[in-house]
């Protein structure tokens, strides 16, 4: 610990350090040359395919896929039987991409188990792929394709697959010496190299472009390399110049020229999220090279083959015998172990280990912290320090640190420094070699703990991430119910157990642990061929919304059909129905329903409105004469055979309901009918439509028209009450503005609905002179309302004054507004007073 800073290689304002992860026990022999490599970004995994390249002669020897964890335990290994592969690459969710030269792309996880496959189209078949990448943007993956004939193809999202052509290089007879994906305001862009031209191409053009700030003799471009979030660009020339700039192709952000000329076999960024210095890394054969701004360059010397690695805050460098990381120092870091610093994090470790030698000297470190009020900074800076440390005894040491000087503090939240310890021991569990998920606390953050958790169910390891859940306190159903539910479903691939004993086994585990699926686990039993066992776990299924689409799945309707009615969810029932109805033949299917009678209830409304026949057909079968004359009745209004055909289908409906001996039934049907034969006469007389009126409508209607007596007839045929008919003709009359009969008929004999409503009728069609010859043979109860409605505030309030009533006072009293009305208004008040003295 106190040489730490042994492995710091100065460049410029920063440094720069090279540690071990893990010391790798693969024994591959094969050179990384000779294999095509992948490895996962985040600590991901590492896939190899051996023997990939074709041999003269027609070699028997297939190709090998295995995959590795980054400490280089074997996870899975797959004799390939495919066609020739071209290129591999990982996803976001951490499933190898198998990129063949015929534009297939086979799709497996971790442990070499297929989940699917794509092509990249007929094009791509036809002219065969040269080479290939896979990128990442924003929670998705993409593909980018060059061909035979130079042509490039991109898939952006591997989710959602759209092929996209891009434009050509005019004049382009030659593959490009270096190209690679930029993504510039979320679209996707090719960059790629022919000599010493440059070309971008975006969905609509190829453009030529030149750097700004290039050297006038950097020469031929050999390779190119983006950063991990493709914010920055480097090229190198065949004269060893490299320049490095935005991926805008805006902006330079410096260069520098390399004493070796050959192509590299790969470059890499080296850049901390919100740092402001950049660095990129090149490798050769036997040498690392770290260039950046700063005038001088670090070189580290390789004995053995190396792959690169790009990641978000540094660079995994992978032999055959090692598996390191690189990386620019922190700044807490830096501050507190370079040599003579005097930063609040430097002194407070210096103090904490004077205490722990019961030294006075303690004591005096501490004074100088607090003198400077620098301690709450010092505590921060040794717990940020912390997370950036590999090595475990160096996080003890800043962590006492931090924990020493916060107990010299009044009113600090420990909230950093608990949240620090609990991310740092999970990071070094899965940084274990049997695990092999090396994250930097940077990665950690910005990959988020539900997708590590993803990851660790991804490989299986089911208990490490219930007790990690449980030690981060994750709520159940987001984190240890996730897991089990992942668990489940790979437990029912299991093949040696029967299906007994995976099902108990299942729900002694999972129980009725909340945000538990079984018809999840079931589905996933279902698809590995395991019927009986998805039928066993849906047992245990507390939702039947979730059993029944399952059941039906699995053709089990009949054990589908009695879940829905179980659960009393008409909408389930219907839907088993239904799929029953097309599925069973329809004896089978009616004498399925006789013996369900809910089901058979909730089909015949379904048949009601949807199959009127099917109806019909069973309510013959039941001898249901009632609702046949229902049916009749229904029939008749959506018959198209015009009134005779109406007519027949209400008579039919009469016949049913004499014999359900429903004397009312019938008796209403055979008034429609005599009704519609009326409707039907009038409307070849008046050549205007009456049929489908009702009897109020036909009644009013004929007051319109003038047809006075026939009304009459229709009036006492029917037997209207007299309020009704009164009401009816009074409306239809003034409607017309037909006054002189309205007055006529108010005056027939006495009004069974009073003489207010004509006051209210000739209002509402703004005739207040008629309105006015009613007044007078109002009810007085009623006088006080006529009044308003006609606006004569007066005489209202006159008799609210005479009844010596409150309620018709005030509602006077609301009528009247500003200075017009004051008399009446003062006039209500006083009568008020004097009703209140008595």
């Amino acid at each position: 610990m106190d040489f730490c800073t042994a492995s710091w290689n100065p460049m410029g304002d920063a440094y720069y350090r090279k540690f071990d992860l893990y010391q790798m026990e693969w024994n591959i022999k094969e050179e990384f040359k000779d294999c095509l490599v992948a490895v996962g970004p985040y600590g991901g995994p590492i896939a190899l395919m051996k023997n990939y390249l074709k041999k003269e002669g027609g070699s028997s020897t297939r190709p090998v896929l295995e995959i590795y964890s980054a400490s280089g335990v074997l996870l899975s290994t797959l004799t390939w039987k495919s066609g020739q592969v071209v290129h591999l690459g990982w996803t976001v969710s951490e499933d190898l991409l198998c990129i063949q030269e015929d534009g297939t792309v086979l799709i497996y996880d971790l442990f070499c188990v297929f989940k699917r496959t794509f092509t990249m189209g007929n094009e791509v078949k036809q002219n065969q792929v040269l080479e290939a990448r896979v990128f990442h943007s924003e929670y998705r993956t993409g593909i980018a394709i060059l061909t035979g004939p130079l042509k490039f193809t991109i898939v952006s999202n591997i989710e959602d697959i759209k092929l996209h052509r891009m434009p050509d290089v005019p004049g382009a007879k030659v593959p490009p010496s270096c190209w690679t994906v930029l993504i510039q305001d979320r679209m996707t862009c090719i960059l790629l190299a022919i000599g010493k031209e440059l070309y971008l191409l975006d969905n609509t053009s190829c453009t030529a472009i030149t750097l700004p700030g290039l050297s006038p003799l950097s020469g031929a471009y050999l390779h190119m390399s983006v950063s991990f979030h493709y914010k920055y660009l480097a090229v190198f020339t065949d004269s060893g110049y490299i320049w490095m700039g935005t991926s805008s192709l805006k902006e330079k952000l410096c260069d520098l020229t390399s004493d070796i000329k050959q192509p590299p076999k790969q470059m890499s960024w080296c850049i901390r999220p919100r740092s402001k210095r950049v660095a990129i890394v090149v490798l050769w054969d036997k040498i690392l090279l770290v260039g950046g701004c700063a005038k001088e360059n670090i070189l580290f010397p390789l004995d053995e083959e190396t792959f690169m690695v790009s990641e978000l805050d540094g660079v995994r460098l992978i032999s055959h015998s090692t598996h390191e990381f690189l990386h620019e120092i922190p700044k807490a870091t830096e501050e507190i172990f370079k040599i003579a610093s005097m930063a609040p994090g430097a002194l407070l470790m210096e103090a904490q280990k004077e205490y722990e030698k019961e030294s006075q000297k303690a004591d005096d470190y501490l004074r100088e912290i607090k003198d400077q009020n620098l301690l709450p900074v010092a505590v921060a800076q040794c717990i940020e320090a912390a997370g950036y440390e590999h090595l475990t005894e160096l996080q003890k040491s800043l962590l006492r640190a931090a924990s020493f000087g916060k107990c010299f503090l009044d009113a600090y939240s420990p909230s950093d420094f608990v949240t620090m310890c609990n991310d740092l021991r999970v990071l070094n569990a899965i940084k274990e070699y049997q695990i092999g998920i090396p994250l930097t606390i940077v990665q950690y953050k910005q990959l988020t703990f539900p997708v590590l958790l993803d990851r660790l169910v991804l490989r299986r390891l089911y208990p490490l991430a219930v007790k990690i859940c449980e030690y981060m306190k994750i709520p159940e159903f987001q984190g240890v119910s996730r897991v089990l539910a992942h668990w489940a479903c790979f437990k029912v691939q299991q093949k040696e157990k029967s299906d007994e004993e995976i099902a108990h086994a299942i729900n002694q585990k999972l129980g009725d642990t909340a945000g538990i699926s079984y018809s999840e686990i079931a589905s996933k039993a279902f698809d590995c061929g395991r019927t009986e066992l998805a039928i066993k776990l849906l047992e245990y299924e507390p939702k039947s919304e979730d059993q029944v689409p399952l059941l039906l799945k699995m053709k089990r309707s009949k054990l589908a059909l009695g879940k829905a009615i179980e659960s009393g969810d008409t909408d389930l029932v219907y839907t088993v129905v239904s799929y029953m109805k097309n599925e069973l033949n329809r004896g089978d299917f009616f004498m399925t329903l006789r013996n369900h009678p809910i089901a058979l209830s909730l089909y015949r409304q379904f048949c009601k409105y949807e199959e009127p026949e099917t109806l019909k057909d069973l309510y013959n079968q039941d001898d249901n004469h009632l609702e046949l004359g229902n049916f009749h009745v229904r029939a008749s209004y959506s018959t198209e055979k015009g009134v005779e055909g109406r007519v027949a289908e209400l008579q039919n409906a009469v016949d049913e309901y004499s014999k359900a001996k429903n004397d009312f039934a019938a008796k209403a049907t055979e008034d429609q009918i005599k009704l519609i034969r009326i409707q039907r006469s009038l409307q070849e007389k008046m050549d205007k439509p009456y049929v489908d009126y009702s009897l109020h409508d036909t009644i009013y209607n004929l007051i319109l028209d003038g047809l006075q007596k026939k009304a009459e007839q229709l009036y006492k045929d029917f037997k209207i009450p007299d309020k009704r008919y009164w009401w009816l003709k009074m409306s239809a009359l003034a409607e017309k503005e037909d006054w002189e009969e309205l007055e006529n008929f108010s005056k027939s004999k006495k009004s069974p609905i009073g003489y207010l409503p004509y006051v209210e009728i000739c209002m509402k069609h703004r005739n207040k002179f008629e309105a006015k010859k009613y007044i007078a043979r109002v009810s007085p109860e009623q006088r006080v309302k006529a009044f308003l409605l006609i606006g004569d505030l007066d005489q209202a309030a006159e008799a609210a004054i005479e009844h010596k009533n409150e309620n018709e006072m005030n509602m006077v009293l609301s009528k009247c507004s500003g200075v017009t009305d004051a008399a009446v208004a003062d006039k209500i008040e006083r009568a008020k007073v004097q009703l209140l003295k008595k």
